[in-house]
């Protein structure tokens, strides 16, 4: 009995926390705008790092490329 209330306990604290932290949907477009530049910015980071990485290892590059098709020809709809 005493470990089920423990647990409640710990669930309850956790949902406080996730309730605090987390902002209402229709607040702050500020926020909502910056969040998105900085989104695009990450991308944009990340697939300049991927273009240096294939640049740099050429025969990985070309097996990931060659496993990436391999599993879209044998995906199914």
């Amino acid at each position: 009995m005493a470990g089920r209330d423990r647990d409640k306990r710990d669930r309850d604290k956790r949902d406080a926390g996730r309730r605090e932290s987390s902002a209402p949907a229709g607040e702050d477009p500020e926020g909502a705008e910056e969040r998105r530049r900085r989104r695009a910015q990450f991308l944009r980071e990340l697939n300049e790092a991927k273009e240096l990485r294939a640049r740099v290892q050429p025969r990985r590059a070309r097996a990931a490329r060659m496993r990436q098709q391999m599993r879209m020809r044998t995906f199914r709809w």
